[in-house]
């Protein structure tokens, strides 16, 4: 465990400067560890361009913690302009943002929200579960006190570890602090960890192993390599969508190339529960949409395949929307 900590931590930032906190749950329980010891007495400012920030506003407020939410479309990129302002009216102690939006494919800019937050003099909270380990991060770069990600997504591991990149000068003034969490606790669980390389409670021992094996596997390949692996991926599925008559929703240059929503096609006989059974029973799983009174689903290029993955899928694909009798609009 103490290896996978500096491993995990030098992917996006050096060892002296920056520590891995680990924990036994999902994204989602180190997302939460994150919020609820960070700004614990604090005043936040969420940044809800999909689903993911919406989650981090409930989670906030189910702990009772001031929080304001700047909502932005999932589709467009940030107005930086009007972010900065809500900044300066609300005067928030810490700034939270989804960095890879997978609700639409959204990616924000956290380098230009990151600068905000330091002529602010805002703690920096990232949500990186579906960029950490593919899109190259820098945390010291892009200003970034607090980084979530988890054992699964581009790690490319089994899902059950999250963790929390910490600035060490940041996480040492939690030190002592009376929180509302117990389990999630970043500074209790560090300090116990620094003391006996082990988590406080009983740790997930084959995902951790898993783990192990997905990170060696990561620094093998290289993180930048394996993004431009995704990224070709990505350009097949989309360059295969569209061709089919199917629209992507969000700008390719703000997509972060990990996961397309992609609008539903226009015919009467589509029903997305009838093509999700019909991919899964040839070997393909996709996703659901999430985007706010938008219909759409999704189609993940992570993980341990390639673009010929994505051509045999864009293969059934093609067949289900023939199945139904979809033609694609003429255009101009």
């Amino acid at each position: 465990m103490a290896y996978l900590s500096r491993q995990l931590t030098e992917i996006v930032g050096n060892d002296a400067d920056y520590t891995t906190v680990l924990l036994g749950g999902s994204g989602t329980a180190a997302v939460e560890a994150m919020l609820s010891s960070v700004c614990y007495d604090r005043s936040a400012l969420v940044i809800d361009n999909g689903a993911y920030g919406q989650r981090m506003a409930e989670i906030l407020e189910a702990y009772g913690i001031t929080c304001h939410v700047f909502r932005a479309s999932s589709t467009k990129p940030l107005d930086y302009d009007a972010l900065e302002a809500m900044m300066r009216d609300k005067s928030p102690d810490c700034v939270a943002a989804v960095h890879s939006e997978t609700t639409s494919g959204l990616l924000n800019d956290i380098d230009a929200i990151g600068e905000l937050c330091r002529k602010l003099d805002c703690t920096f909270l990232v949500d990186a579960m579906s960029s950490y380990g593919a899109i190259p991060i820098d945390m010291a770069a892009a200003n970034i006190d607090y980084l979530a990600a988890s054992s699964n997504k581009n790690v490319q591991g089994m899902a059950g570890v999250g963790f929390v990149i910490c600035s060490r000068a940041r996480l040492a003034g939690l030190d002592g602090q009376t929180c509302r969490n117990y389990y999630l606790n970043l500074s209790a669980q560090h300090l116990y960890f620094e003391r006996t390389h082990q988590m406080r409670f009983t740790p997930p021992v084959q995902t951790i192993y898993a783990l192990r094996q997905a990170v060696n596997e990561l620094a093998r390949e290289g993180v930048a390599q394996r993004y431009e692996r995704y990224c070709l991926s990505w350009q097949t599925l989309t360059e295969g969508t569209r061709a089919l008559g199917l629209q992507t929703i969000v700008p390719d240059a703000h997509h972060s190339k990990i996961v397309t929503a992609i609008r539903y096609p226009d015919n009467d006989r589509f029903d997305f529960d009838d093509m999700h059974q019909y991919l899964r029973d040839r070997g393909f799983t996709i996703y659901p949409g999430k985007i706010r009174d938008e219909p759409t689903f999704r189609i993940a290029n992570i993980g341990a395949i390639n673009h010929t993955d994505i051509e045999a899928l864009l293969i059934e694909l093609r067949r289900y929307l023939q199945s139904i009798g979809y033609r694609p609009a003429a255009t101009d």
